[in-house]
Order: C-alpha cells, then structure tokens, then sequence
C-alpha cells in the first residue's frame, strides 16, 4: 500500500522525541530551512550580484547571507536540537526527506515505503552519496549502524535516541534497510521519527568502542560538518563561536544528479557561498533588510505594513501551526483566588475564551497578521474538521460579557464553593474580589500586548482582577511549568488512574506540583501537529500524557479517540477521529486558545524561490538572484 501525506504515531503510551519536545515548544519552521523564519529574533541578510545562464538554469552568483539572534551551542549533526543550528547544519548536509510546497513526501538521501499496514517500513538509499575523505560513500549499513550503536544505545544519549526506542533495524542489502516498529504506523515519515543525517562509521566507531559520549560530542570533525563530501548545498568554510557561520558553494552537490525533482536542482545550488551571523539587535536586523543588505529578514507586526510599501523588500505572510494559548494551571497550586479551583470545570474555561475577543486581539496587537484560534488545528490544515463542527468561543455570538458570564455561572453551579457575581465582578466565598496572576514572556513586547488585552477583557466581562507579570523563560520553565516526576495515582471520573511513567511535564496527579504557585500563563505556544495530528496524543491521550503541566484531564475519551486513530487503516478513516478529537478540544479549552499569528518575513526583491506557505524553504538549493 503506498504511504501518504499524514502520520499517525506510534501506539502504546504516550511519548514525545526530543526533537518534537523542541517542535512542541514552537521552535521549529519549514522556513528555517532558507535562515528566514518570521520570528523576529532570527532573521536574514544578504546580498545579490548577478542571475540568468544560457543553459536555461540561472547563473551561479551573489551571496546569501542570515542572520540570527542567538549563537549556537553545538553543530554536531547528532547532538543538536536547535532549529536555528539546524538551519546552519542543513546548508551542509542533508537529512533523509523533506515535504515539498504540497505537503508531499520528497526524498533527499532515501525513500521511504511500506508494503503492509505501516508496521515494517523499507529504506532506500540515493546510490551516489559520499562522504568527504577518508570515509567514501553511503550506504545502508552507514545508517543501520548509526541507528544500532548510537541512537539505541544505553551510552550516547544523542536527539534521535527516543525515535529509535523499540525498532527493530535490519540491513536488507547494500543501499536498502528496514525498519519493524513496534506498533503500526500509516504515515510514519511526517512523525520526522525516521529522518536521519548521515554520519560516517568510521569517524564515530571509536567513540563506540569506548563508550565515550562526552569525546563524541565534541569531535571537532562533527562539529565543523568537514565530513560531508556531496551531502550539502554548501560546504562550511568557519563556524566562529559566537559570530557566525560562513559557507562555500559545493558543486558536487548529489541532488544535480537526481531523477526526479524540480529542474533547477540540476546545477543548484545558485549562490556562490552563504554565511549565517548572530545580530542580536532587532534594529539592527531590520534596518539592514531595508537598505538592501539583507535577503531576508523576520518583521515584527506593528512595522509589516511598513515594509509592504518599500520597493526593495517583497513581504510574505507564512502560516504556521504554533499557537498563542491562555495556560490555566489546574493543579493544586493554580487558582489562587481562593477555594477550589475554577480552572477545573470544563465551563469556566469556556467562559475565560468567550471573554477575550479573538478578533479584537488579531486587529490591535497583530495588525490583522494572524489567524483566530478556535480548536488545535489551524484552518488550513487538512484535518481541520470546518467552522460549524466545532464551538467558536471568543467570536460571534460566543464573545462577549454576557456568553461568558453565564458560562462561568454555569461552573460555579457545580462548584462546592459559593463563588458569585457581585455587580459585574466575580467574587470568592469571602466576599473578595476573584484576582489572578498571569504570567508573560520577558522581553517581548507583543506578549506583553497581549497579556495586558486578557487583563483587560477578563476585567470587562467577568471583572476578574489580573495581575500581569513578565517572568525569564527559564525561570518559568524550572519553578513554574516543571516539577520532578513523582507518579502517584488519582480517583478520575470514578476510575482509578495511576502516572506510571511521570515527566517534568506531567510529574502526577493534580496533587504533584512545580516548585512556584500560578495561576495563568502565555509564556508557551506549542505545535498543532498539521501534518500528523496524531502526534497531539503527547498533550491529550488522557490525563497520564507526557506532556501536561496545566493538569487537565479530559472530559471526553480522549484515550479512545486517539486508539480508533491509531487503528485507522486509511487516511480516509483518520477522519472520523481526528473531527471527534478537534470537536471536543474546542469544546473543552485545555488551554484557552488565543490565535495562530503568521510568519512575517521579507526578502530581498530580486531573489526568486520563497513562497508563501508553511513549506517555504524546502528548495532552497534552487533558490537564486535573478537581477
């Protein structure tokens, strides 16, 4: 049976990769791969020389140069979780597949296909590949025995080690594995579990012998990519910790030689070298995207109509699947109003997301550059189950103070505490005014927007007192959103639930609490998952999922719905779950949902190859100047 677009993830409990950890966090973007990603502390710069060729592909010329707000702490391909460093890794190597501007599987170093109901999965390496000198070429056993000794070991602990836990990988001929998974998989490639560099044997099989984790890690061999031969766009010249990365043109590229795959990867890729340097003045950024030193470059949303209206930038607005969320902490060291906690009843935090104008929040703080944010899908996904299968709070007629008030009157009912309205303001048992703290991130300026607009709105509707607050991003990771793993077991809906395998971010019960009390938060958006819905299972597979630091626990079957996915046997069947589960978490509000704001990125006018959508940057080896 042919692979398609979509992936389910593995079945049995729930589990999250490091590298979808990162996803999850919003870290990740197809744009990343050209250095353009719109968020605005990681942009581009560039410049152009020349363009055109008689043979009907473009001349190789100019330079493209990026520029990122922060420095990379490692460039070894297989130690590094960053996406910024991984944009920088990927100009010089490439990894297995990509997804090109369709959402279409595309492979890069192997194909990948099954034959069964997705359980046994078949590598077909690209014959041609190889590695730089002493190492020659690539083959299967290259990433059978990376996959063996390295990702599933007890010792390396490297970022793909959690993709490869329990898969069984046999080397099936000189350019051809196989992998056995343990659980059914439809469309495994878009879970990016499968995707691997290519590492030489040769290099890492000392480590191996030795065990030796921290020597590998720091191979200076790893970390300066000086093994890559014919895997990359672009050869890495310097990696100057701290300033930046500079790269050559490699023009023994592999993909010139590909059968199948746009034309003008036949001599690409088109720049004559590339460098990425860490700028981290915003101004700075900007400033040289609008005097035409820059290709490209991140906007933020107060200044995007700004640069729509200068001549030597061409603006994109790139959709994406990282959402901006109202974090409402259900566990015991939430809801510090008063008695019990509100954040719990399903209906309270209805009211919260009927409260706060979703479209008043796209106008004034994101310029109209966002997309309302109704269940955890954006509409443009293919799994989207349409506007009138779900509840639309915070729009129409679901916005507004008097939606909102009932909604909440409506969890109060089933509250054993006497919390009431009081004129227009909510009140505890004693009297007191209902006042909440509500965390924002430090430093930006549109977080602080939008903080302030709840405060605002839960004030106007429900006359709930907000107190905002900006908090560091790694305090609130250690002393808010984390906690040690402890377990424990909890009496839910009558059944007894025990957190066999607790994280940091779902360390037990409701009982078992960070270090720091809260209450509501917009430090985190996190990934929706478009193109494999299924991976969702990490937030609300139930109240054990790996990740759930709020404490929720569903009223649906969330455990059900995502098995019947699991079990589904055609794309076409993924469906009828997929619409159950999106229904039921507009319906629920996990986390108050705000809106998906979209990547903000302008290019250089004379460089041809960006397009507009969330695959952005999956050719760049053929992107080119043409002036």
């Amino acid at each position: 049976m042919p692979r398609g677009r979509q992936t389910v993830r593995q079945t049995g409990g729930p589990s999250i990769t490091r590298r979808q950890w990162l996803s999850a966090l919003g870290v990740g973007s197809a744009a990343a791969l050209a250095g353009c990603s719109g968020d605005d502390d990681s942009e581009g710069t560039g410049t152009a020389t020349s363009g055109g060729g008689s043979d009907g592909t473009p001349s190789v010329s100019g330079t493209y140069d990026t520029v990122t707000a922060s420095a990379f702490s490692t460039l070894n391909p297989l130690y590094n979780t960053s996406s910024g460093a991984g944009t920088a890794i990927g100009y010089a190597l490439d990894q297995g597949y990509t997804f090109d501007d369709q959402g279409a599987y595309f492979p890069l170093l192997y194909d990948l296909s099954t034959t069964d109901d997705g359980s046994v999965w078949v590598f077909d390496v690209r014959e041609g590949l190889s590695f730089g000198d002493p190492y020659g070429g690539v083959t299967a056993s290259t990433f059978v025995y990376q996959i063996r000794e390295l990702h599933q070991s007890d010792w390396a602990a490297t970022a793909a080690s959690s993709s490869w836990r329990g898969i069984n990988v046999e080397e099936t001929g000189e350019y051809q594995f196989q992998a056995e998974i343990p659980e059914a998989q439809l469309l495994w490639p878009e879970s990016y579990d499968p995707l691997l560099y290519p590492i030489p044997t040769d290099l890492v099989q000392p480590y191996v012998d030795e065990e030796d984790a921290e020597g590998l890690q720091q191979d200076e061999e790893l970390l300066n990519l000086s093994f890559t031969g014919n895997l990359g766009g672009y050869t890495l010249d310097k990696w100057e910790r701290g300033s930046g990365t500079t790269y050559s043109r490699n023009g023994d590229y592999y993909v010139q030689n590909i059968e199948a795959g746009p034309d003008l990867f036949s001599d690409a890729p088109y720049f004559e070298g590339a460098s990425i340097s860490v700028v981290e003045e915003r101004a700075s950024r900007l400033g040289a995207l609008e005097t035409g030193e820059a290709d490209s470059a991140g906007i933020p949303p107060e200044r995007f109509s700004e640069f729509q209206e200068k001549p030597q930038v061409e603006t994109f607005r790139i959709p994406q699947p990282f959402n901006r969320i109202l974090s409402v902490n259900m566990r015991d060291n939430g809801w510090n109003a008063g008695p019990g906690n509100l954040f719990r009843f399903t209906a309270f935090r209805q009211g919260l997301a009927a409260a706060i104008d979703k479209q008043g929040m796209i106008r004034g703080i994101f310029r109209g550059l966002a997309q309302p944010h109704y269940t955890w899908q954006p509409s443009w996904s293919d799994w989207y189950p349409g506007d009138d299968a779900i509840e639309q709070f915070g729009a129409g007629d679901q916005y507004g103070g008097d939606v909102a008030r009932g909604l909440v009157e409506e969890a109060i009912s089933e509250s054993a505490f006497d919390y009431r309205f009081d004129g227009g303001a909510l009140v505890t048992p004693e009297g007191e005014t209902v006042t909440l703290d509500l965390h924002h991130l430090a430093g930006g300026e549109t977080f602080q927007l939008i903080a302030e607009f709840i405060a605002s709105e839960l004030d106007d509707a429900l006359g709930i007192e907000v107190t905002v607050e900006a908090i560091a991003g790694t305090r609130f990771q250690s002393n808010y959103w984390t906690a040690e793993p402890q377990g424990g077991t909890a009496t839910i809906a009558g059944e007894e639930v025990t957190w066999d395998q607790p994280t940091l971010t779902n360390p037990g019960p409701r009982s078992v609490t960070a270090a720091e009390s809260w209450d509501m938060s917009i430090v985190y958006g996190l990934n929706t998952y478009p193109l494999n819905p299924l991976t969702n299972e990490v937030f609300f597979d139930g109240p054990t999922a790996q990740y759930n630091p709020v404490g929720y626990y569903p009223d649906f079957d969330a455990r059900g719905v995502f098995e019947r996915a699991r079990e589904a046997d055609s794309e076409d069947a993924l469906q009828e779950p997929f619409t159950e589960l999106f229904r039921n978490l507009a319906a629920e509000q996990p986390y108050v949902m705000l809106v998906f704001g979209d990547d903000l990125i302008g290019y250089n006018p004379d460089l041809v190859g960006p397009t507009e959508n969330f695959f952005n940057g999956w050719d760049f080896p053929a992107w080119y100047f043409d002036a």
